[in-house]
């Protein structure tokens, strides 16, 4: 569930690792799509059960905005990756 980090470092390694160009490749947009994903789902987890928490609805939807703005980066660049990127994450194409 979601801890006060809201994701571990060893989950946020693996991210790293699978998404990453490199070893210690945390700034790439895949690499941050992939984390904000992780966070957005443990967040939206944590509202199923407390739905009157409105504070972190509010943190939940900046995080929402924030991953928007950078698929569409993403997007604008290079479409394949894009296309393959939301697949293996799991996320519809609204964009």
């Amino acid at each position: 569930m979601a801890t006060k980090l809201s994701i571990s470092k060893e989950r946020t390694a693996e991210l790293v690792a699978q998404f990453g160009k490199g070893e210690g490749d945390t700034g790439s947009p895949e690499v941050q799509v992939a984390i904000l994903s992780e966070r957005i789902r443990n967040l939206t987890e944590h509202l199923k059960v407390h739905k009157k928490d409105n504070h972190t609805r509010r943190g939940l939807m900046m995080l929402i905005g924030k991953r928007r703005g950078m698929l569409k980066y993403i997007k604008d660049r290079d479409i394949d990756n894009y296309r393959q990127l939301i697949k293996t994450l799991g996320i519809r194409d609204n964009i």
